[in-house]
């Protein structure tokens, strides 16, 4: 059986929940002011975005499962689902639906591509939003979470010429901003003894090392089902390998190879947990040369076997 997972766009979720946008930003861009959302059963299945979708609680409690890990969100939690995520929507009854009240605001990957961000502050310490994609704001965070939403509905249902400009240049500042508090958040929680991972700023930080970094991730979440060689993405980015995967690891603190190796993992995970599917599928899927290679490649990143992992 195929893996039980839907996939869903910007149109989809336009269907299942009120927006308030423009037409002309229909197909690029969506918020929704969200209350007691009875077609919340649509993301009750594992589901994986193709796009950015950002959720920010306003009352209520919610839990959900994002890659493979388990959150409860409540008020003032802000979520963040970057390309490729995979997850749902567990423990809603019909008296939880009432009470709940969150925004949502969705971005393709096309509007997003026009703004120019410093993603490595979300890839800090190889720590990425794919592994902490919830953050609990503060009171003076929730208050200024909440002014970028408003503004953000008010610049979407305008008819301003240069409008998805206006809008790109909002969602920069908000990512620069929640960026900076996820950074926070991120180094309090790490163990002071820590080393850190990512280089002190140098010629290898500079803004275009970091967009090739950003460009390699992006590269990286469309194609490890079928390519692990940093031959491949060197190629696609017009570098030479040698000089790709240095310029990963001094960005980020983590080679080339185990940033794919991560995106594979999950991707095998998610494949074990929401499919039937054999393990010799599996292994075909994500193209391994055969069953003792993947086998190995699983246990030596989570220290079970695929068959341990999907009891």
């Amino acid at each position: 059986m195929d893996i039980k997972v839907h996939q869903i766009g910007l149109r989809d979720l336009q269907r299942y929940f009120p927006a308030t946008i423009s037409d002309d930003l229909s197909d690029d861009f969506f918020i929704s002011d969200i209350r007691h959302i009875d077609p919340l059963q649509l993301l009750r299945e594992p589901c994986r975005f193709d796009g950015y979708l950002g959720l920010f609680c306003m009352e209520g409690r919610l839990g959900v499962e994002i890659n493979l890990k388990t959150y409860e969100i409540g008020a003032d939690s802000l979520v963040i689902i970057v390309p490729g995520t995979i997850g749902r929507v567990y423990g809603v009854d019909d008296t939880s639906l009432k009470g709940l009240h969150f925004v949502a605001v969705a971005m393709s990957r096309e509007f997003l591509s026009g703004i120019r961000l410093d993603f490595v502050r979300l890839y800090e310490e190889s720590l990425s939003l794919l592994d902490n994609p919830v953050l609990r704001l503060t009171e003076s965070e929730r208050a200024l979470c909440r002014r970028y939403f408003d503004l953000a509905i008010a610049l979407s249902q305008s008819e301003t010429p240069g409008l998805q400009d206006a809008l790109r240049q909002l969602v920069s500042s908000a990512f620069y901003y929640f960026g900076a508090i996820w950074q926070g958040r991120l180094s309090l929680a790490r163990p002071q003894a820590a080393s850190p991972a990512v280089r002190t700023p140098g010629s290898t930080r500079t803004s275009r090392a970091k967009m090739v970094f950003n460009s390699f991730l992006k590269l990286v979440s469309e194609h490890h089902g079928t390519e692990r060689n940093m031959a491949f993405y060197a190629d696609q980015l017009c570098l030479t390998p040698k000089y790709l995967s240095k310029l990963v690891k001094d960005v980020s603190g983590q080679s080339g190879p185990d940033w794919i190796d991560s995106f594979v993992i999950l991707e095998a995970k998610n494949m074990l947990k929401y499919s039937d599917m054999p393990v010799k599928e599996i292994v075909y899927r994500l193209h391994f040369p055969n069953a003792s290679v993947f086998y190995k490649f699983f246990r030596t990143h989570t220290g079970v076997s695929p068959s341990e992992y999907r009891k």
